[in-house]
């Protein structure tokens, strides 16, 4: 079982890339776009359990901004045990973390990010 800890040097750039789009587009009101780097953040780093977990507060976070009452229900359980399942290598790869998905099925990944992945021979 290989254990996951820390977002590689080769992930931590675009990791932070997608949290600083998401900052400046939920400061401006693009809530929309906001929203889109995050799940793609959520991508990036959902095998790492602290990246992972840091996504899930900032979903929360946007869910209460939103009044969602769904997205804050659906983060409760994402931001307990996503990180667990981080650490232990047990997460569905691509999935955008969003409570408007099931939380543990696989998507499909965006290919820029799937080449993300390869130059960080992670895949």
């Amino acid at each position: 079982m290989k254990v996951y800890i820390i977002l590689p040097v080769g992930l931590k750039t675009h990791f932070d890339n997608e949290l600083n789009e998401f900052e400046t587009n939920y400061q401006s009101g693009n809530l929309s776009n906001a929203w889109n780097h995050l799940e793609r953040a959520h991508v990036i780093g959902q095998r790492y359990p602290f990246a992972h977990t840091l996504v899930h507060w900032k979903m929360l976070l946007f869910g209460i901004r939103i009044k969602s009452i769904k997205e804050i229900i659906g983060q409760i359980p994402r931001l307990i045990f996503g990180g667990i399942k981080s650490f232990v290598g047990k997460v569905p790869v691509g999935n955008p973390g969003g409570a408007n998905v099931p939380a543990l099925k696989s998507f499909p990944i965006a290919e820029d990010i799937h080449d993300i992945f390869q130059k960080a021979e992670l895949n």
